[in-house]
């Protein structure tokens, strides 16, 4: 075991409980009673034991909104991060460590509306990570403005007369960009929110979570997202999960049904082939089998700069 309990993680045998994950000294949550962002809070304390991570090796990048306060009342190193950036933070640490276990956090308006290039590109990318994106279709922490989610005619403080946008398709978009492990759950599902959690952080990729949680106060309209349907227990729905096209046309019906009243939730893609971004880089060469992050603490190390790494170009 290095200086840095990150790395070599695999060698540590305790055993890990839920309330490992909760601080010593715990912060009483300032998100709203009825707020579906409990539930993200305790899926994720649940997941942690079944994955077998210690809070030492965990790493939860946040970003700014109700959802970014997740990072203070979960016990692991921690990083809350400027609005819509929390992916390009999770990726850098990722790449410098593989060896810890990465975990994005942020809300709709973070995730699809100001970060969404870095949400597109991420997936693209197949970064290996644990994307959980709060979904509340709106902007809750700023007082319930209209969100990239938030449905056609939704109105609000920003728009009075109800919103002129469709609203967009995050599991369509996800599929799309590039994303191998797709699922959305939802906080009055809790067993399934933990199980998806779990193997969202045990797959090989950039996974996405498409997690809704219900916002009493600022979007009554949302309700608490029940009635829900399991796809994966209804005999309603029947479709290959490592298909894409069929994935697409499920995801399709999905983000339709959402705005009609049904809720439908569980695993919509898994791509257990595709090799992660830091595969790839290991795979050709451009990056290092040893994680770089151990480099600061060989202290004879000899430091090499880009100019000494990358031929001249001719």
């Amino acid at each position: 075991m290095s200086a840095f309990s990150a790395i070599g993680s695999g060698e540590q045998d305790e055993e890990i409980d839920r309330d490992a994950f909760t601080p010593g000294i715990e912060p009483q949550p300032t998100w709203c009673p009825g707020c579906g962002d409990f539930g993200v809070l305790k899926a994720l304390k649940g997941a942690m034991p079944e994955v077998g991570r210690s809070p030492d090796e965990t790493l939860l990048v946040t970003g700014i909104g109700c959802s970014g306060k997740l990072s203070s009342y979960f016990d692991s190193y921690g990083m809350h991060s400027i609005h819509g950036r929390s992916l390009p933070v999770a990726r850098a640490a990722k790449l410098a460590n593989p060896d810890l276990e990465v975990i994005a956090a942020g809300g709709d308006g973070d995730g699809y509306g100001i970060g969404g290039n870095h949400f597109m590109h991420t997936a693209r990318e197949n970064h290996d990570m644990t994307y959980i994106v709060f979904n509340n279709e709106i902007f809750g922490l700023t007082k319930g403005q209209t969100s990239p989610t938030s449905p056609k005619g939704h109105k609000s403080k920003t728009q009075p007369h109800g919103s002129a946008k469709d609203p967009v398709r995050p599991l369509s978009m996800s599929l799309s960009a590039g994303a191998s492990y797709i699922a959305r759950t939802a906080a009055v599902n809790p067993r399934q929110a933990t199980e998806i959690i779990t193997e969202a952080i045990e797959h090989d990729g950039f996974a996405h979570i498409d997690f809704l949680t219900q916002c009493p106060t600022w979007n009554k309209d949302a309700k608490q997202y029940v009635p829900y349907t399991d796809v994966q227990q209804s005999e309603d729905y029947d479709f290959d999960v490592t298909d894409r096209r069929e994935a697409a046309e499920i995801m399709h019906e999905t983000e339709d049904k959402l705005h009609e009243g049904e809720v439908l939730t569980g695993r919509f893609y898994v791509d257990e082939n595709r090799h992660s971004y830091g595969q790839e880089k290991r795979s050709t060469g451009e990056m290092p089998e040893e994680p770089l992050a151990e480099r600061y603490f060989d202290e004879d190390y000899e430091w090499e700069r880009s100019y000494d790494l990358l031929d001249a170009h001719r």
